[in-house]
């Protein structure tokens, strides 16, 4: 077990102010105290080489979390054990073992190539001369970057800027990376090389949490998924399991020769009908068989196509984010 989180709580202060004048010249010497529970006893754990999605709407307590959990904030209460570190009270010798990518900011230089950048991180992690060429190498050439790394960051696309955004998190041999929205605004070919990469340093040992919106990262990448919402964790197990979170429900399209029978019936959705004869449905097989609705269609109608999937992962997120507790 490489992190382990116990019952953490983050509680913030802040002050109220009045909207009118009067209001506004008492809070001057008197203010009215507010407390927000950002993180309300959130609890887990994650082995070596696990790639966690860690999910939850806005507001829901991720990025506190993840401030934690690299050590930038202190936690009310609760424990955090991260390879036998404590984040905020250890926090020089525990970010040499970290790595961290973030959509939203960058830790290139904006006025200088890539490469100078990369010496930059050389120096301050006191990497040596052959790790440094060898992890350099091996990671430009994965990422298709031998051409880019030389130009002014400011001259360089969003895809080609997080390409150089992932070698400078990783040039250190990070133990655990922190993702943040990492794929924020790419392209699909600039997304599948990054989703790559990320699948390709996982198998070698590299432990990965993924904070995003964006569910074709966490059906492409994670294995698990924790979910949070209002502070306090509503679901923590496979991407398998996420999915039958709902129950055994299948997405449903037909077409039929004659008009389509009634579909109010025990275990049928209708989630849009496009004409008499297409429609497409939610079907709960554990109420109503396949095969069961497959011959009632047939027996009032004639079939002319179907088509059976799973449920979109993001019905099912959607459905856990509108609950507090699993």
């Amino acid at each position: 077990m490489i992190i382990k989180v116990e019952n953490l709580v983050k509680t913030y202060k802040s002050y109220e102010r009045g909207n009118t004048f009067k209001e506004t010249v008492v809070s001057l010497f008197r203010r009215k105290i507010k407390y927000v529970e950002a993180l309300k006893g959130i609890s887990f754990s994650i082995d070596k080489g696990e790639l966690v999605g860690f999910l939850g709407p806005n507001g829901a307590g991720k990025s506190t979390t993840l401030k934690v959990l690299t050590g930038i904030l202190f936690p009310t209460d609760g424990k955090v054990d991260i390879m036998g570190y404590t984040p905020w009270k250890e926090r020089k010798k525990y970010v040499s073992n970290i790595g961290a990518v973030f959509g939203q900011k960058s830790q290139l230089l904006w006025d200088i190539p890539p490469v100078d950048a990369f010496y930059l991180n050389k120096a301050i992690y006191s990497i040596d001369d052959k790790s440094f060429k060898k992890n350099l190498d091996y990671m430009v050439e994965l990422l298709s970057v031998q051409n880019l790394i030389k130009k002014p960051t400011r001259l360089l696309s969003l895809g080609e800027r997080m390409k150089c955004e992932f070698i400078m998190a990783m040039l250190h041999n990070p133990k655990i990376v922190f993702l943040d929205e990492p794929t924020i605004g790419l392209d699909v070919i600039a997304k599948d090389r990054i989703r790559e990469f990320i699948l390709e340093m996982n198998k070698k040992g590299v432990t990965f949490i993924l904070t995003t919106h964006d569910l074709g990262d966490v059906e492409r990448l994670a294995k698990r998924v924790i979910v949070v919402n209002h502070g306090e964790t509503v679901f923590d197990n496979s991407i398998d399991a996420l999915r039958s979170h709902l129950g055994t429900k299948k997405l449903v399209s037909i077409s039929t020769h004659e008009p389509l029978p009634s579909l109010e019936i025990p275990g049928v959705l209708v989630k849009s009908k496009m004409s008499a004869y297409d429609a497409e449905l939610e079907l709960d097989v554990s109420t109503m068989e396949i095969n069961k609705f497959i011959d009632y269609v047939n027996k009032k109608s004639s079939l002319s196509d179907m088509s059976v999937q799973e449920l979109p992962i993001e019905g099912v997120i959607k459905d856990l984010y509108s609950s507090r507790k699993e």
